[in-house]
């Protein structure tokens, strides 16, 4: 496999996580958690756990899976692609996964305990960083694999 035919596939494959990330976090931002009030008090910390359990194997492997192929493609930016694109879509990954750790996953642990509407409201409303975040570097991704598609540069 040549370089060029490597960084095509690393770039393809982080499209792909990138645009699962897109698709599951505005399905959560407008969907999921905003059900979370709809579940009732009384059982909704024994919810909140099973929904922690169930989602990091939907989310984890392809965060870390998008992070890797966005390490690769800093330190290998395909041709066509100029590197402050690669470097533009870590620095927004890092937002996210900042976001997650001082934002969100604090947030889960205080509804872990059992439903708070001002813990829930606080989910809600910083998840629109994670949910800005990926949106915008879908585009990115996009506009990355078009570059190359086409041949042109940026």
């Amino acid at each position: 496999m040549t370089s060029e035919n490597l960084s095509l596939l690393v770039l393809l494959t982080h499209l792909a996580t990138t645009f699962y990330m897109v698709g599951l976090i505005w399905f959560v931002q407008r969907v999921h958690y905003p059900l979370f009030e709809a579940v009732g008090t009384t059982r909704f910390a024994g919810y909140e756990k099973l929904h922690v359990q169930r989602t990091n194997p939907v989310v984890g492997p392809p965060m870390l899976l998008e992070f890797g192929t966005g390490l690769a493609l800093v330190a290998w930016p395909p041709p066509q692609v100029p590197a402050a694109l690669p470097w533009l879509g870590l620095a927004l990954l890092a937002a996210i996964w900042v976001s997650t750790a001082l934002l969100q996953v604090p947030r889960h642990r205080d509804l872990a305990r059992g439903f708070s509407s001002v813990a829930h409201r606080r989910l809600v409303t910083s998840n629109w960083i994670r949910t800005a975040a990926w949106s915008v570097r879908g585009g990115l991704v996009l506009w990355m694999v078009a570059l190359l598609a086409t041949g042109a540069s940026a």
